[in-house]
């Protein structure tokens, strides 16, 4: 069985990136078992809470992530270099319950991946 790695590298809004990969992660969850998400650069902020996307008419997708445990997709990994990087903080509260890795961590975790889609 192929594990597969999902990478969200883009900022929620602006372009729907975040939402593809979102609704890829799950319709891949439905055919595998082994799946990771991995957020990196402006992806770290696709988990940010209170989120206001309909200040620029964009659709709040948000609530979509606390789906990902009905498709078993447990494994969420939050690169810590890339929040720092951004001004966030480490300690936050985030949509998922993530594993905070610096990038080094994160991108071996990523290399043990036998697909890796990047959004």
């Amino acid at each position: 069985m192929n594990r597969v790695a999902f990478l969200f590298t883009r900022a929620p809004h602006g372009s729907s990136a975040g939402r593809e990969g979102l609704d890829a992660a799950l319709a891949t969850g439905a055919l595998s078992e082994d799946i990771g998400l991995f957020f990196m650069g402006d992806g770290v902020l696709q988990l940010n809470l209170h989120q206001q996307p309909a200040t620029i008419k964009s659709r709040h997708y948000a609530a979509t992530f606390g789906v990902l445990a009905l498709y078993d997709i447990e494994q969420c990994y939050l690169c810590r270099t890339s929040l720092i990087a951004r001004g966030l903080a480490v300690d936050a509260d985030r949509l998922l319950d993530v594993t905070l890795l610096d990038a080094p961590e994160l991108r071996q975790m990523l290399a043990s991946y036998d697909r890796i889609l990047t959004f």
